[in-house]
């Protein structure tokens, strides 16, 4: 008995889950690349304006143009300068801030909308859901860059007319995701023994419904805040993103469009940005897709 209570002593724990995401990370480099890229950025972002806040808006007209590679004007000058001879490099770090934040204002703020309108109308069903499913089909009528260049003319370019534009253009994609997956969690036995205890509709949404469905909404998310990435620095590009003196990575491009000829420097480094982060966050959003669905995970 002692020796049974001694070799059930001995057995180790089952590893934590986030144990075994991480060592699943380790296995993928590219994930794990793209994982520690988006990590600094991040922290470059959050402390970025604060170390470098005054360097990236600071001219200097005898570094007009300055090639990158110059370290004889010191390290943040290492990617070139600007038109204005302003650091590349501390703009770059500066406009991450800008760029990630309008980024992540869209995701959450279409989640939120789309997922909930998604949940009302895979739950409700009828005269409901058909009122949802066609206000998302006149919007995907729809060009979405198209749309947004019409109403930010007219509404005029700023921050907060970028986030809604952008994110009314990004409400079908959470609203057809989730009813589709609604549609089939509503019959599981759970749901119906919740509505046969006489749970109220809005419980069984919160409790029951929205926990089923998160993960899909999480890993939707992921994938389109490359997608808005893009689309702001689009919008930015076209000159009716944000506008001076704030910048956005696009800016830097379009500002840089008409020294292409002279100085391709100006352009290539924000650009290369938002390739390098689009990329990292496609395959990062790649990994935990198949990190997180058991059917793809168990080959591995």
């Amino acid at each position: 008995m002692s020796n049974l209570a001694a070799t059930a002593g001995t057995v180790e724990a089952p590893p934590s889950q986030l144990r075994v995401l991480w060592q699943m990370l380790l296995r993928d480099r590219f994930a794990l690349i793209a994982a520690v890229f988006l990590v600094v950025l991040t922290v470059g972002a959050l402390v970025g304006p604060w170390l470098f806040g005054d360097l990236a808006t600071k001219v200097n007209l005898r570094q007009r143009n300055l090639p990158p590679f110059s370290f004889e004007h010191g390290l943040l000058y290492v990617l070139g300068a600007d038109s204005l001879g302003r650091s590349l490099l501390a703009r770059i770090i500066v406009g991450a801030q800008t760029s990630l934040a309008i980024s992540a204002c869209v995701v959450v703020v279409s989640m939120l909308i789309g997922g909930t309108l998604g949940i009302v109308a895979g739950y409700l069903g009828g005269w409901t859901s058909t009122i949802i499913m066609r206000f998302t089909d006149v919007i995907f009528s729809f060009p979405s860059l198209l749309m947004a260049l019409i109403v930010l003319y007219i509404l005029g370019p700023s921050i907060i007319n970028v986030i809604m534009v952008l994110s009314i253009t990004r409400l079908p994609i959470y609203i057809r995701t989730t009813r589709a997956e609604v549609l089939e969690v509503r019959e599981r036995m759970f749901v119906s023994a919740a509505r046969a205890l006489g749970v109220s509709t809005p419980a069984i949404l919160v409790r029951h419904i929205l926990p089923v469905v998160f993960p899909t909404i999480i890993t939707i998310g992921a994938v389109d805040f490359a997608s808005v990435l893009l689309s702001e620095s689009g919008l930015s590009f076209l000159g009716l993103g944000i506008q001076p003196p704030e910048f956005t990575w696009g800016a830097m491009v379009a500002t840089g469009r008409a020294y292409l000829q002279t100085a391709w420097w100006l352009s290539f480094w924000p650009g290369l940005m938002i390739m390098l982060t689009t990329l990292s966050l496609n395959l990062l959003a790649n990994w935990a897709r198949m990190a997180t669905d058991p059917q793809q995970r168990w080959p591995s």
